[in-house]
């Protein structure tokens, strides 16, 4: 397939599946770069899905796979190997006590379906409780609980799917006197709406400790911490979904770390395999036991796949040894201040947010109306892919404005500073007018 037929024969094979592809065709991708067919590097600012938290073709990773793929990769379902054991052990071991058993997957979507199936199983109920700007899969449990996109057009969705108000700190209309957000009383509000739509069978809630595809919308501290709280009092499971957040990425471990809520289920993928799929569902052993007792059914064709086990590991090495988890609280903090510099510079830029190497700014027409500025967002992400930087713009109804930036945790300094730097001219030239889009 030639360079020059390449755009025509995407159109004529491939089924469109969301968002426009990116124009360029990337031929291989190294550390924080990839590479398009001139050889142009182009600086990865969202660790591909935002998974490729060791930056693309780690060489432990690469000698893992290959050493994984010559001898033990994939196994019948029934059969275990020790690299899942292992995996199971390490995992636990950073983790609270409670959450002990792992069930080893491949995708977060995946990994979903099955912590909202063992809800449902354990507690004998079936509705499920999520943000109104989720995202939680594609898969028809996990896409039941998505409220940010995709539920048109395909029928009713999993029956008994409710949603809370996302605590949008910048766009909410709950406020005290003096202005502030007042999260609490959005949360009562929320349960008190979920309490009139429920049928008396809530099951569980399952939320992201930081809302990524929903705009990096980072819960105000205490919130998780009262959301446990009436869950507990509803007999709810808590799942956290930390697809996104989870091995680091947010300076923690893990993002719940930050108040110490320990959920009735932990969901991660993305981060897990490091660009690769691996997911995982972890539980407590009364959780389990309960499951394994109704007769939990979750048997799929690379559950517990020794290479999954193998590759995930090998992220829990590399991140242990090189110090990922500190490096990223330590990374955030200058990409924090370079992003509020940001926000200070142009009147554009109307908030900044998100913890760690996990961030986002969204763009507005101006700071006074907040209004979203999708065409401004759309022109940004084009000047900024000329300049060599690669961003990703929430590309959902009403959040065109929205940049989540996600680097590799092994970025360099100065491959951090490089693209922000490309942000902030990519900004100048498109407000210009040099580089606008629309």
């Amino acid at each position: 397939m030639s360079t020059e037929s390449f755009p025509t024969d995407v159109e004529r094979h491939l089924v469109r599946y969301g968002a426009a592809f990116t124009p360029r065709i990337i031929e291989r991708a190294a550390g924080s770069y990839v590479h398009d067919t001139a050889s142009t590097p182009i600086l990865d600012f969202t660790s591909g899905q935002m998974s490729a938290i060791l930056g693309h073709s780690h060489p432990d990773v690469v000698a893992a796979v290959s050493r994984s793929v010559a001898s033990l990769d994939h196994l019948y379902s029934g059969m275990l190997s020790r690299p899942v054991l292992d995996l199971a052990e390490r995992l636990a071991g950073t983790l609270p006590d409670s959450l002990g058993k792992m069930l080893l997957l491949t995708t977060g979507a995946e990994a979903n379906e099955a912590a909202i199936k063992m809800a449902k199983l354990c507690t004998g109920r079936y509705e499920i409780v999520s943000f109104d700007r989720s995202w939680h899969g594609m898969t028809s449990g996990a896409a039941s609980a998505t409220f940010s996109a995709g539920r048109k057009g395909y029928g009713p969705p999993v029956p008994g799917n409710l949603t809370l108000p996302t605590p949008n700190a910048y766009r909410s209309p709950f406020r005290h006197a003096d202005g502030s957000y007042d999260w609490e009383s959005e949360l009562r509000y929320g349960f008190g709406l979920v309490d009139q739509q429920s049928s008396g069978s809530l099951a569980a809630c399952l939320v992201e400790p930081i809302l990524s595809s929903g705009g990096i919308i980072e819960p105000p501290p205490g919130y998780l911490t009262r959301l446990q709280e009436m869950c507990t009092e509803r007999g709810m499971l808590l799942i956290l979904d930390e697809a996104q957040t989870g091995l680091g990425r947010t300076g923690l471990m893990y993002a719940f770390e930050r108040e110490g809520v320990v959920p009735d289920l932990l969901t991660l993928s993305k981060t897990l395999g490091a660009g690769l799929p691996v997911a995982a569902v972890m539980t407590s052993a009364e959780i389990e036991q309960e499951c394994h007792d109704r007769g939990f059914l979750f048997f799929t064709t690379h559950v517990s796949d020794p290479l999954a086990a193998t590759v995930a590991l090998t992220v829990l090495d590399v991140i242990e040894r090189e110090q990922l988890v500190d490096r990223a609280e330590r990374l955030g903090h200058q990409l924090e201040e370079r992003l509020l510099g940001l926000r200070d510079s142009f009147d554009v830029v109307g908030d900044v947010r998100g913890r760690g190497l996990l961030r986002g700014i969204e763009l507005v027409t101006d700071k006074a109306s907040k209004a979203p500025a999708d065409a401004l967002g759309q022109a940004v992400t084009a000047a900024c892919l000329d300049r060599g930087l690669h961003m990703n713009i929430v590309q959902l109804p009403g959040m065109g404005g929205i940049f989540r930036i996600a680097p590799p945790l092994t970025i360099s300094e100065d491959e951090l500073h490089t693209g922000l730097d490309i942000l902030a001219a990519s900004l100048e030239a498109v407000l210009r007018g040099a580089d606008l889009r629309v």
